[in-house]
C-alpha cells in the first residue's frame, strides 16, 4: 500500500461509519425533498461535478501537484485529468 494508499485509508477510519455511496443517497433524497414542484434537471452532472472536483482536489495535494502520479492514483489517463482540472478551472 503507498504512502497516500495509507493516509486515505487512515483518514477514511475517523469518517462515520456511512459510506460515500450512503452519503450521496442521502444527500440526493434531500435534494428531492427540497425540490417541491420544481423539476429537476441535469442531476447526474451536478452530483459528477461535486464528487469529481473535490477527488481531484485531493489527489493533486497529496501528490504534490504531480499530475502524472494524480492520474496513476485516480486511474485515469494524464490527459484526462488535464482536461478535468481545465473543467473545474484547477489548472
Amino acid at each position: 500500500m503507498s504512502m497516500t494508499q495509507k493516509n486515505i485509508h487512515q483518514n477514511s477510519q475517523a469518517l462515520p461509519t456511512s459510506s460515500l455511496s450512503q452519503q450521496v443517497t442521502s444527500m440526493l433524497e434531500t435534494y428531492f425533498n427540497t425540490l417541491e414542484e420544481q423539476s429537476a434537471n441535469d442531476v447526474y452532472e451536478m452530483v459528477l461535478q461535486q464528487v469529481e472536483r473535490p477527488l481531484i482536489e485531493f489527489v493533486l495535494q497529496q501528490t504534490e501537484n504531480n499530475q502524472t502520479h494524480a492520474a496513476n492514483i485516480l486511474g485515469i489517463n494524464r490527459n484526462t485529468l488535464k482536461k478535468k482540472m481545465q473543467k473545474y478551472d484547477l489548472a
